[in-house]
């Protein structure tokens, strides 16, 4: 039996259904299922995501029986609507639409009313009775297939549009008489013969195969490839075509076509949210070249807009649309977003897909649902992204603030940003690479900006709506967004906009607030975010759910009071070197560093002493009865002298040292590999005096916050140990020192000594370390270092040529290598616990707040991770997630 290539689907009746989205890609799936439901789609068919593949791994040729099989479909399809494709006295017209597994909205490719020629045009137009319609149908096509599938730039069919519209002197579309568009598509295809050197295709089977080859295409170009980067789409995949009979929303003012939410993707809101627009095809809403209209009475008195709602200029379709729309919801059980068409009072759904939306709203929707019993707590946590709840931790605009409004538009996406503008998507790459935050602003993005609009840190337009590319793209990154700013005068070519009597330019700074629509002059002071019910219903879902502890990376009492404000259980890596750094210690740690024996070392750690000690007693009254896990000093001692002559000049005068002194001893320190040179316990075990003065502020401090009342928990970690004998020379100082404080004091503290794992041979021999050790920490940024020999500092400059050429799937430094230095944890995890049973196992590198870091920790029985203050409730929830997979 031969392979099947293509799949169909007509009302009532389909080859697939919504299970087959990895074959039929989300689109055609999902068609095929609204079709299996008895909705309205036009009858259609999918070539198969397969088809794609082969095409790609067989030197772009399509596989061996898919020509006859789409011939098979087409004719079903001609029977099904009783057209005929090619035929002038009644034209079947198709769209052909990609449709990969997962949305990749706008990144790929679209060709609608395909199957016109001079010669089918006028068919149409006699059927019809309506030449001019059957005419604009035609332009569409001329212009649409010009670009995707011949190349020819949709800039120069606009500027000859525009032209037209200047001589006619009239401003919209609807406004061009059959006549006109008779002039306006010879100009077109005068334009084809110039640029390309033939006429524009006439033959409908041949436009057919050039439009499915563009849409195969499509999935590698440039912005398809970013956007899968992005979302961590696999290339191997492919891309579905989805070739459709076409149902037009451009036969005057009882058609329609339109694009919408079944709940708000900006809010959450329980809300019919989109827009339409009457007499015109799917692209003019999207596209921001007319301004839409409501689709509820409602939403259109509250933003105060006078033309009519969908709901009051087709009140019969509407209320069919929404009893649909309604229907969809409940049987995918998530909010839906789709594209309808209405045909002369007919009502045909195009598509249907899970909805993008922003981490507010995604929050709240799945706390209603949840509620309102579609989907249980368990499934309303496997919907949400831990990595997108980022954009609710931040700081919002101050209501109280000073503002100057400058321009007004639509709150396409929420959140506040301030940043330098810039005009173009390249711009917006190279000032973000130099350090800057930048506002996209354009009339409109299109899918070709996706770098840019990844790049800045919020996006403006001047037209479109809320359903606009700009719009969508941008809730999907989780960018603030106001889109549709008409009052926003923008000259690309002069690097400059105006609005309101005043004109900025390129590297002005503006803040906008994408939940007001609001543009402002300058900078504008933020706050910190109050966070609503629904983030608090899923924090203490994710806490019923969890199996891993959550604790926090501060070694600062204001990032440990906000990690327990984010719900940390402690504090997993205390950083003590940053302390060295602060202003008012730095000399003395310089003086111990200059010091030319032991008793000079000990009289500069004496200086600092105090103030270490004054460190851990703040937070430890702030982890009260929460681990405190505090790493000794780790960096190589170099790091704390200067290194340019004018800094060695100002820190001699100020140690009182000569320069020569200073500069000697800092080319004696110097190392040529200081990430494996004279650092971590290899300090503590030549100067042995640093971890003393370290280990001693600790339990006094215990000492005295016990006495307030406190319960210190302190673990105490030894970095870089690679050997049995580093491990218990250090255990027994570290167990000395503290035992003595606290005899002395006549106070009991429970405490652990423990280590960070962080070099290949301490995880092989963890079974020798755990014989001293109680806990162990995993270092996973110096274990990845050490593990791959690339430095974290250097790597830049080829990590993304490796995962460009696929060598590396991801950055090892941003989600953890399970294979290598994952498997070199499970060893360490292995032998640690045959050793010592009850040992206490975490991780706190950067890999500690990423949630596939985070499933891999779950999956080989860590106790903990450890994780930037910011990142506690994106761990708490991804934490959540792996233990409900695991089940």
């Amino acid at each position: 039996m031969s392979k099947s290539w293509v799949y169909a689907f007509a009302a009532g009746k389909a080859d697939g259904d919504a299970s087959m989205k990895n074959l039929l890609g989300g689109k055609g799936a999902n068609l095929a299922e609204m079709s299996s439901l008895g909705l309205p789609v036009p009858a259609g068919f999918t070539i198969t995501t397969e088809a794609c593949v082969h095409y790609y791994q067989n030197d772009k040729t399509f596989p061996a029986g898919l020509e006859a099989q789409v011939q098979t479909a087409l004719a079903n399809l001609e029977a099904v609507t009783g057209k005929g494709f090619g035929s002038v006295e009644n034209p079947l017209l198709v769209s052909v639409r990609s449709g990969a597994r997962a949305s990749m909205p706008g990144m790929m490719d679209t060709v609608l009313n395909l199957g016109l020629n001079d010669q089918t045009v006028e068919g149409l137009a006699a059927l019809t009775g309506d030449r001019r319609f059957a005419l604009d149908c035609y332009r569409r096509f001329i212009t649409m297939y010009s670009n995707v599938v011949l190349g020819v730039s949709h800039h120069g069919f606009e500027d000859i549009l525009d032209d037209h519209k200047d001589r006619l002197g009239v401003t919209v579309d609807t406004d061009i008489t059959a006549k006109d568009w008779e002039r306006v598509i010879a100009d077109y295809k005068a334009k084809v013969q110039a640029d390309l050197g033939h006429d524009f295709p006439q033959d409908p089977q041949d436009q057919l195969w050039g439009a499915v080859k563009a849409v195969f295409g499509s999935w590698m170009n440039d912005r398809a490839k970013f956007y899968r980067k992005m979302h961590d789409i696999p290339e191997d995949w492919g891309t579905a075509v989805n070739i459709q009979s076409m149902v037009f929303g451009n036969m005057g003012d009882t058609s329609a076509t339109g694009v919408a939410f079944t709940r708000n993707p900006s809010t959450g809101d329980n809300n019919l949210y989109g827009e339409f627009l009457l007499n015109a095809q799917g692209e003019d809403v999207v596209a921001g070249i007319r301004t839409p209209q409501t689709l509820t009475q409602k939403a259109r008195e509250e933003m105060g807009e006078r033309n009519p709602s969908m709901e009051e200029a087709l009140p019969e379709v509407f209320a069919q649309f929404r009893s649909t729309v309604e229907t969809l919801e409940k049987h995918y059980r998530d909010v839906q977003d789709v594209e309808f068409t209405v045909e002369q009072g007919k009502l045909f759904m195009l598509q249907t897909r899970n909805a993008k939306r922003t981490s507010r709203a995604a929050l709240k929707i799945a706390v209603d649902m949840a509620k309102e019993g579609l989907i249980t707590p368990q499934e309303a946590l496997m919907r949400l992204d831990p990595g997108a709840l980022d954009q609710l931790l931040h700081p919002m605009l101050d209501p109280k603030a000073e503002r100057t409004l400058i321009a007004r538009g639509l709150p396409a996406s929420p959140g506040a940003a301030c940043g330098k503008i810039v005009f173009t998507a390249d711009d917006a790459v190279r000032l973000a690479a130099a350090g800057d935050d930048v506002i996209l602003v354009r009339d409109e993005t299109s899918p070709e900006d996706i770098h840019g609009m990844h790049a800045a840190k919020a996006i403006i337009t001047a037209r479109g709506g809320m359903t606009s590319h700009a719009a969508v793209v941008a809730r999907g990154m989780g960018r603030p967004c106001v889109s549709g700013a008409g009052e926003m005068v923008i000259s690309t070519e002069r690097g400059e906009f105006s609005a309101r009597g005043q004109t900025f330019r390129f590297g002005d700074i503006v803040t906008l607030d994408g939940s007001s629509g609001e543009v402002f002059k300058g900078s504008i002071r933020m706050i910190e975010p109050e966070f609503s019910d629904d983030f608090h219903q899923i924090m203490t879902w994710a806490d019923e759910f969890r199996t891993l502890k959550v604790l926090t990376n501060a070694e600062t009492p204001a990032d440990a009071r906000t990690a327990i404000g984010f719900g940390a259980e402690g504090i997993g890596l205390c950083r003590t070197e940053h302390m060295f750094f602060d202003e008012d210690r730095i000399s003395a740690v310089r003086e111990m560093i200059l010091a030319d024996d032991e008793a000079g070392r000990r009289k500069a750690l004496a200086k600092i002493l105090p103030m270490q000690k004054a460190d851990f007693v703040e937070l430890f009254k702030i982890m009260n009865g929460l681990p405190v896990t505090i790493r000794l000093l780790d960096p190589p001692l170099h790091e704390f002298l200067p290194h340019t002559p004018e800094d060695i000049k100002l820190v001699a005068e100020a140690a009182e040292v000569p320069e020569e002194k200073l500069l000697k001893r800092t080319k004696e320190l110097s190392e040529t590999n200081p990430m494996l040179g004279w650092r971590g316990c290899r300090l503590g075990i030549t100067f042995p005096e640093i971890y003393e003065m370290q280990v001693t502020a600790i339990f006094e401090a215990a000492c005295d916050v016990k006495a307030e009342g406190f319960d210190p928990q302190p673990d105490i970690m030894h970095p870089l140990v690679a050997t049995r004998e580093e491990m218990a020379k250090l255990v027994a100082m570290t167990k000395a020192i503290a035992e003595g404080v606290l005899k002395a004091r006549g106070v009991e503290v429970a405490y652990k000594v423990g280590t960070m794992i962080e070099l290949p041979r301490a995880a092989l021999l963890a079974d020798k370390l755990a014989e001293t050790a109680e806990f162990f920490s995993f270092g996973t940024n110096d274990l990845t270092q050490t593990t791959y020999g690339i430095s974290r500092d250097d790597s830049g400059r080829f990590l993304n040529p490796y995962i460009e050429k696929g060598i590396f799937e991801k950055d090892p430094f941003v989600s953890l290598d399970p294979d290598g230095v994952g498997q070199l944890i499970d060893i360490a995890r292995t032998k640690g616990r045959t050793t010592r049973p009850d040992i206490k196992l975490g991780i706190c590198g950067e890999h500690g707040g990423d949630p596939a870091s985070i499933a891999f920790c779950q999956k080989v029985g860590l106790d903990y991770v450890s994780c930037s203050p910011y990142r506690v409730p994106v761990a708490r929830l991804a934490a959540a997630q792996a233990a409900i997979s695991a089940k």
